[in-house]
C-alpha cells in the first residue's frame, strides 16, 4: 500500500520505517529540515537500537522516503498521524496544536476512500471532533484511531510485531473500511497471531491513557511500599516477589527505585486527569494525584540518601551519578529522575559529574551547567559519593571491588536496586538502596 507518515520523531520515525519492512511504500513528513536530513541519510535524530539499520534497509528497498513537503502525502491510501502531544505549560492538560496542525494539513490534501490514522496519544473526543470536520471537508475519507503502545529501546519490535492492536473506527460501512484497510496494513503481524480489537474511536484513545496510568500506579504502588519498608526494617524487593507470585498481580512493574518518567507516563496521566475534569468525572481519577505525587517524591528521598551517605553535607562533595536517561537503551531525558536528581544535588552544594551511555547530548541541553563525562572510568574518579540513576548493563554489571580502586571513598546508593547490597558491604561499601535494611 501508499503510506504516508505525518511526524517524524520517535513514534512516526519507527512507524515509518517499519511499514516500508512490511511492504508497504512509505513517504514520512516532518516541518523540521534536519531530522528529515538525518532520516533520509540513515541517520536516527534519537538513540533507539536496531532504528538506524532499520532506516538503511529501508530505504535501500526503495520503499521509504522523508521529506518536507506535505503535498507528497498525495496519492496515499493510508495517512498516519505521528505527532507529539506535550503537556501545555503550566497546565497538566495535552497541548493538541500539533495534532490539529497535521489533520488540517492532511484534509487539504486527502480524497474519498483514504483513511486518516491517528496514532498520537490525545484526549478522549478528539477523533470524534476531526471526523466530524472531515465528513464535511472530504466526504468520503474516514478517520480511525489506532494508539501505539511503544517501549522506548524496544520500539522496533513492539512495531513489527506487537502484542496487540485496538482500531477505534466509526459505525457502519465507512468504519468496516476502515478496519478492511487496517488489516492490510498489519498483515504481517495478524498472520503471525498479534490479537485484534475494533471498538469506537472514544474506547480507542482511552486504552493508551488508561493503560499508562495502570503502570504508573504499580510503580507507585511499590515506592509507597518501599517507604513502609524503610519505617519497618522490612526489604520491598522481597515483598515484591511474594506479591508478584499472586497471578492477579504480576511481578512486572513492581521494582521499587527512583520511579517513572519520559515522555509518555507523567504527561499522559496528568492529561488523563485533566480530560477527566472536563468531562465532569474528576472524581474516578483523583487517585492519580497521589500516584504522582509518590513519584516525584522518590527524587527528593535519593537525594536525601545522598546526603546521608555524605556525613549530613553535600556541600563542596565530589558525587558520580551513573545514568541521566530516563530508561536504559534510550537517550530520552524529558521528565527523567535521574537528571533531575543530579540537578539538585548540585544545587544543593554539591560537585556533580555525570555519565550516560548515550544521554549526556540530550541531558546538556537541559542542565548545561552539570559537568558530564563521556568516559565512566574517568567519571569515577576521586569520587566521594557514587549513584546509580539509570540501570544501563553496564552499570548493573559494576563489581564493587574493581569499583572502590576509582573512588576516593566508597559510598554508593543505588537508586534503582539493581547490586547484592551483602556483596557491596562486604567489599566495604556503605550502600544504600530503596526500601531494603
Amino acid at each position: 500500500m501508499r503510506i504516508s507518515v505525518t511526524g517524524c520523531g520517535y513514534l512516526g520515525a519507527v512507524h515509518a520505517a517499519s511499514m516500508a519492512k512490511l511492504g508497504h511504500d512509505v513517504v514520512g513528513i516532518d516541518v523540521n529540515p534536519r531530522i528529515i536530513d538525518n532520516l533520509t541519510a540513515g541517520r536516527a535524530p534519537f538513540y533507539e537500537p536496531g532504528l538506524p539499520e532499520l532506516l538503511s534497509e529501508s530505504q535501500a528497498t526503495g520503499r521509504l522516503k522523508f521529506s518536507t513537503d506535505m503535498s507528497e502525502v498525495v496519492g496515499c491510501q493510508v495517512h498516519f498521524v505521528c505527532v507529539g502531544t506535550p503537556q501545555r505549560r503550566g497546565e497538566n492538560a495535552a497541548d493538541l496544536r500539533y495534532v490539529n496542525e497535521a489533520f488540517q494539513s492532511l484534509f487539504d490534501r486527502v480524497g474519498p476512500g483514504e483513511i486518516l490514522v491517528g496514532k498520537s496519544t490525545v484526549p478522549v473526543g478528539t477523533a470524534s471532533r476531526m471526523a466530524e470536520e472531515l465528513a464535511l471537508r472530504v466526504p468520503g475519507a474516514v478517520i480511525a484511531w489506532n494508539p501505539e503502545f511503544l517501549r522506548e529501546g524496544h520500539a522496533v519490535a513492539d512495531t513489527l510485531t506487537p502484542d496487540r492492536f485496538v482500531y477505534g473506527v466509526p459505525a457502519g460501512d465507512a468504519g468496516q473500511l476502515a478496519a478492511n484497510t487496517l488489516d492490510e496494513v498489519y498483515a504481517a503481524a495478524l498472520e503471525s497471531g498479534t490479537r485484534r480489537l475494533v471498538t469506537d474511536y472514544a474506547t480507542a484513545e482511552l486504552v493508551k491513557s488508561a493503560a499508562n496510568s495502570f503502570l504508573a500506579t504499580k510503580i507507585s504502588f511499590i515506592n509507597a511500599m518501599a517507604e513502609v519498608c524503610e519505617a519497618a526494617g522490612a526489604d520491598v524487593t522481597e515483598l515484591a516477589e511474594a506479591i508478584g507470585m499472586d497471578e492477579r498481580i504480576g511481578r512486572k512493574f513492581l521494582n521499587a527505585g527512583l520511579g517513572f518518567g519520559g515522555g509518555c507516563l507523567p504527561k499522559d496521566i496528568r492529561a488523563f486527569m485533566a480530560r477527566a475534569g472536563e468531562l465532569g468525572a474528576d472524581q474516578a481519577l483523583t487517585f492519580l494525584r497521589e500516584v504522582d505525587a509518590i513519584n516525584m517524591r522518590r527524587r527528593s528521598r535519593v537525594v536525601e540518601m545522598a546526603r546521608e551517605v555524605c556525613g549530613g553535607s553535600l556541600i563542596g562533595r565530589r558525587i558520580t551519578v551513573l545514568g541521566t536517561a530516563f530508561k536504559p537503551d534510550s537517550d530520552d531525558v524529558r521528565d527523567s529522575p535521574a537528571l533531575n536528581v543530579a540537578a539538585q544535588l548540585q544545587l544543593l552544594g554539591a560537585d556533580v559529574t555525570v555519565t550516560d551511555p548515550q544521554a549526556l547530548p540530550n541531558s546538556a541541553l537541559r542542565f548545561p551547567e552539570l559537568a558530564y563525562e563521556p568516559d565512566m572510568d574517568e567519571a569515577l574518579k576521586n569520587a566521594q559519593a557514587v549513584l546509580l540513576l539509570t540501570e544501563w548493563r553496564q552499570y548493573r554489571e559494576l563489581d564493587p571491588y574493581a569499583l572502590a580502586a576509582r573512588v576516593s571513598e566508597k559510598n554508593m546508593v543505588d537508586a534503582r536496586n539493581v547490586f547484592d547490597p551483602a556483596k557491596w558491604r562486604a567489599a566495604g561499601w556503605t550502600y544504600r538502596s530503596v526500601g531494603r535494611p
